[in-house]
C-alpha cells in the first residue's frame, strides 16, 4: 500500500470559453476581415505615398483596432453582432476595391 498515490479528481463539466459554434464562426471571420482591412489600410498608404504612405497606413490600421476595441470593449467580443461583422465586410470589400483601382 505504500506504492498508492492519490489523484485529484476533475471537475465534471467545466466552463467553456465558446459561447458556441456561431459564436466561434463570427470571431474567426471577424479575426480575418480586421487583418485584411488593417493591411489593405497599408497598402493604400503605401500606394499614395511610398515607403512614409505605408507607415501612416500602420498608424491608420492600429487606429481602427483601437476605435473597434473601444466601440466593442474587446478586439474581439465573445457575442459580436452581425450588424458589425457585416459592416466590417463590407468596410474590407470597399478598401479592397480601392487598391485595386489605385494599382
Amino acid at each position: 500500500m505504500a506504492d498508492v498515490s492519490i489523484q485529484p479528481q476533475r471537475p465534471h463539466g467545466g466552463t467553456s470559453v465558446s459561447a458556441g459554434a456561431a459564436s466561434d464562426a463570427k470571431t474567426l471571420a471577424a479575426a480575418a476581415l480586421l487583418t485584411f482591412a488593417a493591411g489593405m489600410i497599408v497598402l493604400i498608404g503605401y500606394i499614395m505615398a511610398g515607403g512614409f504612405g505605408g507607415f501612416l497606413g500602420i498608424i491608420g490600421a492600429v487606429f481602427g483596432v483601437v476605435w473597434w476595441k473601444n466601440l466593442h470593449g474587446k478586439v474581439f467580443p465573445r457575442d459580436l453582432p452581425a450588424k458589425s461583422l457585416v459592416g466590417l465586410l463590407v468596410t474590407a470589400a470597399a478598401l479592397f476595391g480601392l487598391s485595386y483601382v489605385m494599382a
